[in-house]
């Protein structure tokens, strides 16, 4: 592959991807399909009337479509449908290895039980296994624009479907909500031994970053982008080799940046942080993976060492065992070599 471009390396090279809302993946086809299949009525005339809808200003204006995306979310089928979906989208970008999102809150409040929740997503996960060779796992995300209470109540429906996911993370609206008030149940699930994660730093401020990392004690900050704006932190980050799951097309469609060329990515990288290339939520901001990685990489000029230092570093990033992750980084300097 020493003929391929940066961009072209980007697309073709095994990679992982660690941020990604499955909810954030359903297509307006799937959300009409599924609308149909359940006998529901969208407030939206066509698919194109959908689409159109998706012109956002922010994070909120953003999760008010998305939640009216997922009501079509009802039975196991669908949330396995949706996965799947994701799954072959991920295949054809050389995606092998993800850890998926999900938002029980967003399903369990309308009345879906949990179980329906995690086992589709489940199912999905095993299939992508055995047909694509994906390894793939699930994270559970409380929503912290909710109370701890809730996210409490929702971690304890999920504990008997414990084997299916392997951590929990912290999302929806970030400004007004700061980690630390998930310290307590944060703290119960590293007891669980369960891998924990936060967004942190997309429109908060750098504080919360600081938050995630002490008061949480996460292991990834997903997002992290505005820790630029600390050196302290930068430092800190890079010191712990703490990795950041950043979004370059949602960072743009949600004005975090206004051109990919004023993207902070090859500024993170430059300051030693394990930075990784992911899509965040896929359907709505604008492409999968590798739209996001050879994007950004045209974008801001990247090098073909930049694009496999960001490959490596979503293998180092992943929760995955030794033996897989040795086998990863096998394929990648394969590939490389080829």
């Amino acid at each position: 592959m020493s003929t391929m471009t940066a961009a072209q390396l980007a697309a073709a090279i095994p990679k992982a991807e660690l941020h990604i809302h499955i909810e954030g993946s359903l297509e307006p086809e799937l959300i009409f399909a599924l609308a149909q299949r359940n006998g529901l009525n969208l407030p939206y005339a066509s698919v194109d009337a959908l689409r159109e809808a998706y012109a956002f200003t922010n994070l909120q204006s953003f999760l008010d479509i998305y939640y009216a995306g997922a009501s079509v979310l009802l039975h196991e089928a669908d949330f396995h449908d949706m996965a799947w979906a994701y799954f072959l989208r991920a295949k054809a970008d050389n995606v092998v290895h993800t850890e998926l999102f999900f938002d029980p809150q967003t399903h369990t409040a309308r009345g879906v039980p949990m179980a329906t929740v995690v086992r589709g997503l489940a199912s999905a996960c095993a299939r992508a296994q055995a047909e694509l060779g994906i390894s793939a796992a699930l994270i559970l995300c409380f929503l912290r624009h909710l109370s701890e209470e809730d996210a409490f109540a929702t971690l304890e429906a999920a504990l008997p479907y414990r084997e299916h996911f392997i951590g929990v993370g912290l999302d929806s609206s970030e400004v007004g909500h700061p980690p630390s008030k998930f310290s307590r149940v944060f703290a119960r699930c590293r007891a669980l031994g369960l891998h924990v994660v936060a967004h942190a730093g997309e429109e908060g401020p750098p504080a919360y970053i600081w938050e995630a990392l002490n008061d949480l004690q996460t292991e990834r900050i997903d997002h992290g982008v505005r820790s630029l704006e600390d050196p302290v932190l930068v430092a800190e980050l890079a010191k712990r080799r703490t990795p950041l799951t950043v979004c370059p097309l949602s960072n743009l469609k949600l004005c975090v940046v206004n051109d990919l060329k004023d993207h902070p990515m090859k500024r993170l990288l430059d300051a030693g942080l394990c930075a990784t290339v992911n899509s965040d939520d896929p359907a709505y901001f604008g492409g999968y993976m590798n739209a996001n990685f050879v994007q950004t990489v045209e974008a801001l000029g990247l090098s073909r060492d930049d694009v496999i230092t960001l490959a490596r570093n979503s293998f180092e990033a992943s929760f995955v065992s030794e033996a897989r992750r040795a086998e990863l980084m096998a394929a990648l300097d394969g590939t490389i070599a080829a």
